[in-house]
């Protein structure tokens, strides 16, 4: 009967997916699920939807809620964190005030500016969690979706002695996008990925099993397909000059290097066209003014609020489907999606093998990227925990592209541990796309910028 603390849950999008998930699984469901977050809101809505959901199932488990993060994690066997430290307003400052200098990111969660910035400003509070562990549950695993993942995950393993892995959606979700493209379904591919979280690389993929049609070429064919090039053109132009498909999107990708957003002309013809979904929840969105207080008292943000990549829309469209499903009558959905998480804890309670891609130390993984730093391997999870792949050398074109952004990670990671200031200012100097636009003194005047931003949320 295992106890299982989401630290986070007020982040109702993705807690209700993660509590569902678990729910799944009978022999996960014979225990507690303890829900915390210092948002009452968010909480009590995802709350609400959890003992519904236990309810209408019929299930043992027994659900804690809690604002208090010790007694939420006090005895848990396994602790999963999803959490963002300061919140939209600050992520859109990240976007921001980098723009004024010509640093034109995307999403700003992994690298660059707004990486690091939300690296300061998460990544101290990820280590409290790991430390109360240390205390509280020591034999726990800490499964952490909190980005910048490669910072926060390095800054833990270094700094404490926490069982903890990484998770997120880039490799299954690439799968999926790679099947589509190539008329396959996700259960016709064997790929074999690893690098660093965001940037990993398809090394192997095939058609059925490590012996199948090796699909590569055949991949390369749809560069020269305008339909599929156009929904893709970041990987796939990484993919024609590198020689591998690349695990997180062209919109993420794009930010990373220094190829894609140095120019206006570069960002109109790399920047690929927003998916349908965002277009039709954007369009919903523009005119909930009149509902803004109602959302806000949910925890949804107003309409209006500037957002970047359209989370705005994204969010103020999922709450309102939630809260119909809260006050319908209809069953909720209790569907397992196809996050890692809830299949590793499964593996460890019951001893059934299962094979995902976390993030872990690179522990002589990777031999051609630092040693200690986070990198993205196969791991295999059964009773024993979690044992990642050894995977040697990656392509040396893959590995190199990795070591620029794993430089501004050590960077930030000393920075974080040290409070060391100027660490961070010669971890956004050595940011790859920062490097296109800004003068060394640019740097620094940013950087002022998004301290002051950011200043009530850092520890120095």
């Amino acid at each position: 009967m295992p106890k299982i603390a989401l630290i986070g849950a007020g982040s109702v999008v993705f807690a209700r997916r993660l509590t569902t998930d678990i729910l799944t699984w009978p022999d996960l469901a014979d225990g507690t699920i303890a829900l915390m977050d210092i948002d009452p809101s968010g909480l009590e809505m995802m709350s609400a939807y959890a003992r519904r959901l236990v309810a209408e199932q019929k299930l043992p488990t027994r659900i804690l809620v809690t604002q208090d993060r010790e007694a939420a994690i006090d005895g848990a066997d396994f602790v999963i964190t999803s959490i963002d430290v300061g919140g939209r307003e600050l992520r859109q400052r990240d976007i921001e005030i980098p723009a004024q200098y010509g640093v034109h990111q995307t999403v700003a969660d992994t690298i660059g500016p707004g990486g690091v910035f939300r690296a300061l400003r998460t990544t101290p509070v990820l280590i409290d969690v790991a430390r109360d562990m240390e205390r509280l549950c020591p034999q726990a695993l800490l499964l952490n979706y909190a980005n910048p993942m490669n910072i926060n995950m390095w800054a833990i393993a270094a700094s404490t002695n926490v069982q903890c892995v990484g998770l997120c959606h880039s490799v299954q979700g690439t799968a999926g996008q790679l099947a589509r493209y190539l008329g396959l379904v996700h259960e016709d591919l064997a790929y074999w990925v690893a690098g660093i979280n965001h940037q990993a690389w398809f090394l192997e993929l095939r058609r059925g099993t490590y012996r199948g049609e090796d699909l590569y070429p055949l991949l390369r064919e749809k560069v020269d397909d305008p339909e599929v090039y156009d929904r893709d053109r970041v990987r796939f132009e990484v993919m024609r000059h590198f020689g591998y498909f690349v695990t997180e999107s062209s919109r993420h990708m794009s930010e990373y290097t220094p190829w894609f957003r140095r120019t206006e002309a570069l960002r109109e013809r790399f920047a690929p066209p927003p998916p349908a979904w965002m277009r039709q929840t954007q369009a919903a969105a523009t005119g909930q003014a009149a509902g803004g207080a109602a959302a806000a008292a949910a925890g949804a943000p107003a309409a209006g609020t500037a957002m970047p990549g359209g989370g705005l829309a994204r969010r103020v469209a999922y709450y309102d489907r939630m809260r119909e499903q809260l006050d319908g009558t209809e069953p909720l959905p209790f569907e397992r999606t196809h996050e890692y998480c809830s299949h590793i804890l499964h593996a460890v309670e019951t001893n059934t093998p299962y094979r995902f891609n976390g993030n872990v130390p690179n522990a002589g993984l990777i031999t051609n990227l630092p040693p200690g730093c986070n990198v993205e391997v196969p791991i295999l999870a059964d009773n024993t925990g979690l044992r990642p792949c050894h995977v040697g050398e990656l392509p040396a074109a893959c590995a190199s592209i990795n070591r620029t952004n794993v430089n501004v990670q050590e960077l930030a990671v000393k920075a974080i541990l040290e409070q060391n200031r100027e660490l961070v200012y010669q971890a956004i100097a050595l940011d790859p796309l920062t490097t296109t636009q800004c003068s060394l003194d640019d740097v620094r005047r940013m950087t002022d910028e998004l301290f002051e931003a950011s200043a009530a949320h850092l520890r120095f």
